[in-house]
């Protein structure tokens, strides 16, 4: 009926589908069927009313803000400076909060007047009525002069509390949800150009792959890149599980000055201030994987949906164990574990080699190191999740002149009533780390060199199933991703996959010692932190050169200082 509605089609592009789907079922049916990502602004001609949409889990970015009396929108900020008169006013505020976390938080942007649409919203701005949007961040559910932003999708109303307790058994529950991650893979696997997946042989990205597998007739291409530092390749996993799945894998063996070569890009390619380290190695992997397929799938989603982060084990274990002591002692032993640090990380390297693979620690002297670090500042289990987060604990001591805005993981009133920690910290890092580090880390990486990302774990459907499973079938034993695992091993044997996980990491702490110490430098040299007038140049001048004795490893907190002072280059030097 959709289709007769408007005539027979012309193409085979999404936006002709979406068009007779909003003449035949209007904007808001059609966005509720809609599945995936999108971005998209809609110009309603008959009530004259603009309307922007960004999908469910903020895959896909969409900008929007004021510039004068002009309403702005785009997918890129980039786009909106092209805009006549943009004023490009950098928000200390927002500044502070990338301090923190190392992204730009939604609905933030590091403009002022410039916001990012959340999540599942949609914003519908009347601009006959509309006036110029307040100082203060427009979060969803909100409404001014003229405009409107609601929410048509809701984590929270998909949570254990608001959803029926599953009937079906173990094994049913594990039937279902395999089931629908087929079904959303096969539908990703749609395409009239090249398909491949990233591949680094952990649970999430192998399940992909080996759903890839058995819905394609063809050996599916995979791509992982490696480095030569202990400790920090995937790609001999990665290999393993390529050679059992019989995929057709491609490698690259990193060194670090061709990581480090792509430093210089990060600014354009991320068009705002983005501190996650990993970045390096995405965009790399992407590169690689562009030069074979137009089309990656990827494993991200998996840690927020099914427990995997190691935070969402060991700090509800920790802080059983610590949590009643005193204050002042927690942060005496603060220190004593930073210390301890050190030697820990030379005996872990050593012991490592010689330990089945299921008991390797990876990276134990930055674990341990950031578990001192934070040990004495957190007043509950929620606390120490949130510190665990945080670059710069006090930010506001780091940048001149700001205040640090309210984002959903500050007002814990807005927090849904879980049952426990670990749902707590799942849903936080669903709502906020998921589509403004990881997600927008993939998309623009992958953006930069033309290849489209799929992310089949994402699927709203898939969502929302695995948020009806009891926490049991995500976190048991001390692992994550229980449920994700037993389906995975009909495909590839366990002992391929179980390892500790180590995340997408570079050797950072070292580079910045070595090899990078010059650049950063040149980008932290005193006189010119106090000549830009962003930031106090005392404490960050203070860390450095900690950093550089090997006293404490500051790499977490002056990466963000870092790539900020980089993009306020690359921002200043093309106007």
């Amino acid at each position: 009926k959709a289709h007769a509605a408007v005539g027979a089609w012309k193409g085979h592009s999404d936006t002709e589908t979406l068009l007779a789907g909003f003449d035949h079922w209007g904007i808001e049916d059609t966005i509720q069927r809609a599945v995936g990502m999108f971005a998209m602004a809609i110009w309603d001609r008959h009530e004259r009313r603009l309307i922007l949409v960004r999908d469910r889990m903020g895959e896909k970015p969409l900008y929007f803000g004021w510039s004068g009396s002009a309403f702005l929108f785009a997918s890129e900020l980039k786009a909106l400076r092209q805009f006549p008169g943009f004023s490009a006013e950098i928000s200390r505020d927002v500044l502070a909060l990338f301090l923190r976390y190392a992204y730009v938080p939604a609905p933030y942007s590091i403009y002022k007047n410039i916001y990012k649409l959340e999540p599942g919203c949609m914003m519908e701005l009347d601009l006959t009525a509309a006036k110029q949007m307040p100082n203060a961040a427009p979060c969803a559910p909100a409404t001014g002069s003229g405009w409107r932003i609601r929410r048509f999708w809701a984590l929270a109303e998909h949570l254990p509390e608001n959803t029926a307790v599953p009937t079906a058994d173990e094994q049913q529950s594990l039937e279902q949800l395999e089931a629908a991650l087929l079904q959303s893979v096969r539908s990703q696997l749609l395409s009239d150009v090249p398909l491949g997946a990233f591949l680094s042989g952990g649970v999430d990205s192998s399940l992909m792959v080996a759903l890839m597998g058995q819905c394609s007739s063809q050996r599916v291409k995979t791509f992982t890149i490696g480095f030569g530092e202990a400790g920090y390749s995937e790609a001999p996993y990665a290999r393993a599980v390529a050679d059992h799945l019989q995929t057709d894998h491609t490698e690259l063996r990193v060194s670090a000055a061709q990581a480090m070569d792509v430093i210089p890009r990060l600014p354009q390619i991320y068009d705002e201030p983005f501190a996650d380290s990993s970045q390096i190695p995405t965009f790399l992997v992407a590169q690689l994987a562009r030069q074979h397929v137009t089309v990656a799938l990827s494993g991200d989603g998996g840690d927020e949906m099914f427990g995997g982060y190691n935070r969402y084990t060991w700090a509800p274990r920790i802080w059983s164990k610590i949590g009643f002591l005193p204050l002042p002692l927690r942060r005496a032993l603060g220190p004593a574990l930073v210390t301890s640090s050190r030697w820990a990380g030379g005996l872990s390297k050593r012991l490592n080699s010689r330990l089945p693979r299921h008991l390797v620690v990876a990276l134990a002297d930055e674990k341990l190191e950031k578990l001192g670090q934070r040990l004495g500042t957190a007043r509950d289990v929620d606390e120490f999740y949130l510190d665990l987060l945080t670059a710069w604990n006090d930010p506001e001591s780091i940048v001149r002149g700001a205040k640090e805005p309210d984002t959903l993981l500050s007002r814990r009133e807005e927090w849904p009533n879980l049952a426990g920690p670990e749902q707590r910290m799942m849903y936080l890092d669903a709502m906020t780390y998921l589509p403004d580090d990881i997600l927008c880390k993939v998309d623009r990486a992958a953006m930069a060199v033309s290849l489209e990302t799929r992310v089949p774990l994402l699927d709203h459907r898939v969502v929302e199933l695995a948020w009806r499973l009891p926490l049991s079938m995500k976190i048991r034993g001390g692992d994550g991703k229980w449920a994700l695992r037993q389906i995975l091993y009909k495909h590839v044997p366990g002992k391929l996959i179980e390892r500790p996980k180590q995340g997408f990491a570079i050797p950072l702490g070292d580079w910045l010692r070595g090899s990078l110490r010059e650049w950063a430098e040149s980008l932290l040299q005193y006189d010119r932190i106090a000549r830009e007038g962003c930031f106090e140049a005392e404490p960050i001048r203070r860390a450095w050169a900690q950093h550089l004795s090997g006293k404490r490893n500051w790499e977490h907190a002056l990466w963000p200082v870092l790539m900020f002072q980089c993009w306020l280059e690359e921002q200043r030097g093309t106007g």
